[in-house]
């Protein structure tokens, strides 16, 4: 793949929640690795993660937006657009999850924005980049699935249900892009220690309050994986790789009770 830089030497890339946790290294794997950045997140924080970033030594703009909203994501690709450059990659991070028994516990409007921010703005800005990758003909596209896309996700049933259709959708378009310039990349988390599970009020279940990968190690492997445009990489610790490898030939029931065992409010008690 032949790379479009700028006359400062530099390929453009844009991640997206990218204010801290996997978003932010992801970002940060981006920039030491001499790539100007457009990062975006809904929270002030992206302020401040891109000052860190840009003191190393590449331009950073953050753009604060909500991509759980239309007018987010169209704004957000304005912005892209109005650096005059080409995108060379993107990393679609942006999720949220929600724990809790489905019938009982979660509310419904935080499951219809969790699935306007995983599942609806991913295809929303993918069909903006993949369109423009494919005309000037090159580019990378990392999608942040989970090693959660591979079950059936009791008590926390609409997330998962997200994670899988990213992965489907990731690799299905890996397939239709293949005689392109243009790579598709998954990258598929186990637990990861980010504020996600609080944020998913699920601290008090096993998956919430055990052991938990690096961020920073998580987001390596990743951009690792994008550039050399590999399928799909799961990250990061051995358990994770191995729970990835095992859920292939586990039956649907068997998972879904393991993953109940993890994620049933106070499982971790």
């Amino acid at each position: 793949m032949t790379n479009l830089t700028t006359p400062n030497g530099r390929q453009l890339a844009a991640v997206t929640g990218a204010s801290s946790g996997i978003g932010f290294e992801l970002a940060k794997q981006f920039a030491e690795h001499d790539f100007d950045l457009v990062v975006a997140a809904e929270d002030d924080a992206i302020h401040t993660a891109a000052s860190e970033l840009a003191a190393l030594g590449v331009s950073v703009e953050a753009v604060q937006v909500d991509l759980a909203t239309g007018e987010g994501v169209d704004r957000l690709y304005r912005r892209i657009r109005a650096t005059g450059r080409p995108l060379d990659a993107v990393a679609l991070n942006a999720g949220v999850g929600a724990g809790g028994a489905f019938a009982t516990d979660t509310a419904l409007a935080d499951e219809l924005r969790l699935i306007d921010l995983n599942v609806r703005s991913t295809v929303h800005l993918a069909k903006y980049v993949v369109r423009d990758m494919v005309q000037r003909g090159e580019g990378r596209i990392l999608f942040t699935s989970s090693i959660a896309s591979t079950m059936p996700g009791a008590f926390q049933a609409v997330y998962n249900a997200s994670k899988s259709f990213v992965q489907s959708f990731a690799l299905a378009l890996r397939t239709e892009l293949k005689d392109t310039e243009v790579t598709v990349t998954s990258l598929m988390p186990g637990p990861t220690d980010t504020e996600f599970f609080e944020r998913a009020d699920m601290e008090d279940t096993k998956v919430g309050s055990g052991d938990q990968d690096d961020p920073a190690d998580v987001a390596r492997m990743g951009f690792e994986a994008l550039m050399n445009g590999d399928e799909r990489v799961v990250a990061a610790s051995t358990s994770t790789k191995l729970q990835g490898r095992f859920s292939r030939a586990m039956p649907d029931s068997v998972k879904a009770r393991m993953h109940e065992a993890m994620a049933k409010p106070g499982s971790g008690d």
